[in-house]
């Protein structure tokens, strides 16, 4: 690259950000979404805004923007996780469906009836299926609405939302190069896809969190930054590799570390990342906003955005009734949905990329979710009207019936042996995933690397022979897992006490199929070394040996690898309530943060009594990166130190929501209070005042929690606020109130 083309990416980079500080200033003061902000900055360094400098080079932005959808989606897999998805439950992952799968065809309709294309029809599906969770959740912010009843089953659905959105980008891709919808294409899309990320996710959840265990006490801010961005790319990378895009791979990364002990210190660190780029991206989506498109397509942009509200409200409101949510939140749910945001402008820059889109698409994509943004916070608030309205229109025995549902969809339990059952078969199919999957990777892996090896310095007699040893012995592990028996002790019992008897059917039907999977991958290692015949009698003769000879042998070994496994999967969750962090007897060390509203934050320990009153023992305070081993009785509580705490299971659950508590939002526009500390200057007013003068609670609605002074001998002190306490340069005060306010008097 010339040092003219370096100074133009440059000069654009400016540009942008100029535009895009000044505009989100603007919207913010407006109290309008940042996004439409950086939309507008977009749109005037466009060339379809004369009145100011326009980028010069297209490309530029273009390379700013495929960096924007690759940080923006390391950072919503960071919010995402697979484990989080896991315990949303089936009724969110039904909902999502049935949204996405709605829209696709409602959309797909529409595109045919409109003139478009196969694929052009179901990239708009596509696009308009995905609301967007930037847009919901500032709505919901600004109306105060975070603590409603049907909220927290909104963001559960976007959570899985996103995770369609990445397997449709997928799809959509083999649709797009290939021209054409075959379904035993598609399916083969989505098993590779599937195998992909499993692979990824077993691999990532094994080998990551050992390594931020292993090397803790070197990794500061700055190297968890690299390190974390480092993953991101080369995941990306490793995906352009494996056929699949760069944004899936960061959004894989994304998720593994998400659920790591460190994910939620990644999250920050990389947040103003995700900001700088993010707004690049949606930046580079208003510049190809281009008016004389919007006023020629002025109607179909109005189609589209009355598409995607009636669709959003239809399709929503039935997926929540479908998974027995009561009517009111069904409709409160299906009302918040109805506009379209990020994913869509991803889609619309996927297809636009693979040149399958029309070049007037994706402005008039980005007209509509413009109006549906603006739109979100009205049908929001018309929700409980339209709820009213409804439910005067239903017949008397609907509204019985859909209650009734409801009710019996959310206590509907099923016979006890039956539910142990079901978690046999559950824990069978994902061992059986999982080791399959692993047990394949080490294949190909085995064939694409060790095989070109050994053909080269082997003897050709012996070559094909020992490449099959070297391989089983990395698998075979793997293949008593696929056998491995899926019922405990414990469920065993249990069945005995309700029914007297065990029934050994669904055991020998799995059992049967274990040995039949196990028979094939036995076979595909075995049939370069023997003719078919003899490798099949073969294979079957190993699976029995796995599972009758051996297994003494391999049981510890799968035991091991289970436990880490599951332990790095429930890490995070583990360190916060101490569980697989067993030490004496029932004693467990768990490590929980202070939230704003804990009952003894700004209390010393002697005086929070912790062990009198939640039966714990402090054995750590990390406060800011810095570590406080065995703290003293008169070291201070403050939110966000992370307490290292020793008790019993039922103590530490016992205490967890008391000092997690956090303070309610504020609503945006109203004064805020924090809990922060600040350090008096020389000049300061409050210099050679006392508590009881400087009146900050009377005057300036500030409350002085404690006051941090250094001592002649270098020590920290935390001193109680008395009335007669006397400020000194230097000194810390540690206030509740508007950070606004305090800075002017401090």
């Amino acid at each position: 690259m010339n040092e003219e083309a370096i100074n133009s990416l440059i000069g654009d980079l400016a540009l942008i950000l100029m535009l895009g500080a000044v505009t989100t200033v603007l919207f913010k003061w407006l109290k309008q979404p940042v996004v439409l902000g950086y939309i507008v900055a977009g749109f005037i360094a466009s060339p379809h805004f004369a009145l100011v400098p326009s980028v010069t080079h297209g490309e530029n932005i273009e390379f700013w923007a495929q960096l924007g959808i690759i940080v923006l989606l390391f950072s919503l897999g960071l919010e995402f996780s697979f484990k989080k998805l896991l315990n949303v439950g089936g009724s969110a992952v039904v909902t999502a469906g049935i949204i996405v799968l709605g829209m696709i065809g409602f959309g797909f309709i529409v595109g045919k009836l409109l003139g478009f294309g196969l694929v052009d029809s179901l990239f708009l599906g596509g696009m308009l299926s995905m609301s967007s969770t930037t847009i919901i959740l500032k709505a919901l912010t600004d109306l105060n609405m975070r603590q409603r009843r049907f909220v927290p089953m909104i963001f559960a659905v976007l959570i899985v939302e996103d995770l369609f959105a990445v397997v449709l980008m997928v799809v959509l891709s083999s649709v797009a190069v290939n021209r054409t919808v075959e379904g035993g294409q598609m399916l083969g899309s989505v098993l590779k896809l599937s195998f992909f990320l499993t692979m990824w996710f077993v691999v990532g959840i094994f080998v990551i969190p050992l390594l931020f265990k292993r090397f803790k006490r070197l990794i500061s801010d700055e190297m968890m930054l690299i390190i974390s961005m480092g993953l991101c790319f080369l995941m990306a990378v490793y995906s352009v590799h494996s056929g699949f895009s760069l944004a899936l791979g960061a959004f894989v990364m994304g998720s593994i570390l998400a659920g790591t002990i460190e994910g939620k210190r990644i999250e920050r660190l990389v947040s103003p990342i995700k900001d700088l780029f993010g707004a690049v991206f949606f930046i580079s989506v208003g510049m190809m906003v281009d008016p004389a498109v919007i006023m020629q397509h002025a109607g179909t942009i109005t189609l589209l955005a009355a598409v995607v509200v009636v669709g959003m409200i239809t399709f929503g409101t039935f997926g929540m009734l479908a998974t027995g949510q009561p009517l009111k939140n069904a409709v409160q749910s299906g009302f918040a949905l109805t506009q379209i945001g990020e994913f869509s402008f991803i889609i619309a820059s996927l297809g636009t990329s693979l040149g399958v889109l029309n070049a007037s698409t994706y402005p008039i994509i980005v007209a509509v979710s413009v109006i549906t943004t603006f739109t979100t916070p009205f049908f929001i608030k018309r929700a409980d009207p339209a709820y009213e309205r409804i439910k005067r229109l239903l017949p008397r025995n609907w509204n019985r019936a859909l209650n009734g549902y409801s009710k019996t969809a959310r206590t509907a339990e099923m016979p006890e042996s039956r539910e142990i059952w079901r978690n046999v078969a559950k824990r069978y199919f994902i061992r059986l995933l999982l080791y399959s999957v692993m047990t394949f990777a080490i294949i190909m892996i085995s064939g694409e690397y060790l095989w070109p090896v050994i053909d080269d310095n082997v003897h050709e007699f012996f070559d094909e022979f020992l490449w099959a040893v070297i391989t089983f012995v990395f698998v075979i592990p793997f293949l008593y897992g696929i056998m491995a028996p899926g019922i405990k002790s414990e469920e065993r019992e249990r069945l005995l006490a309700l029914s007297g008897k065990v029934s050994y059917v669904p055991l020998v039907v799995m059992s049967s199929f274990s040995i039949l999977v196990n028979t094939i991958f036995i076979l595909v290692i075995l049939k370069g070394v023997y003719p078919s015949q003899v490798a099949l009698v073969a294979s079957v003769a190993i699976a029995l040996v796995i599972l009758l000879l051996l297994t003494p042998v391999l049981k510890k070994r799968v035991s091991i690898i289970e436990k880490n496994f599951i332990g790095n999967v429930n890490e995070r969750e583990n360190r916060r309530t101490g569980h697989g962090h067993t030490l004496v007897s029932d004693l467990h060390i768990a490590y929980i943060t202070v939230g704003h509203k804990c009952p003894f934050a700004g209390d010393t320990l002697r005086e929070a009594d912790l062990r009198r009153k939640y039966g714990v023992n402090v054995v750590s305070i990390e406060r800011g990166g810095a570590q406080y081993p065995v703290p003293k009785g008169d070291m201070r509580v403050f939110p966000g130190d992370t307490l290292g705490v020793i008790g019993t299971e039922e103590h530490i659950e016992h205490m967890l929501p008391i000092v997690e508590a956090e303070e309610e939002k504020v609503p945006t526009g109203t004064s805020e209070s924090r809990f922060a500390s600040y350090v008096l200057s020389q000049t300061s007013s409050l210099v050679g005042k006392s508590l009881r003068r400087a009146r900050l609670r009377e005057d300036h609605n500030a409350l002085l929690v404690a006051v941090e002074r250094t001592g002649n001998d270098g020590d920290t002190q935390y001193l109680s606020p008395t009335p007669d306490i006397v400020f000194a340069p230097g000194d810390i005060l540690w206030l509740v109130g508007s950070p606004k306010k305090i800075k002017a008097i401090v």
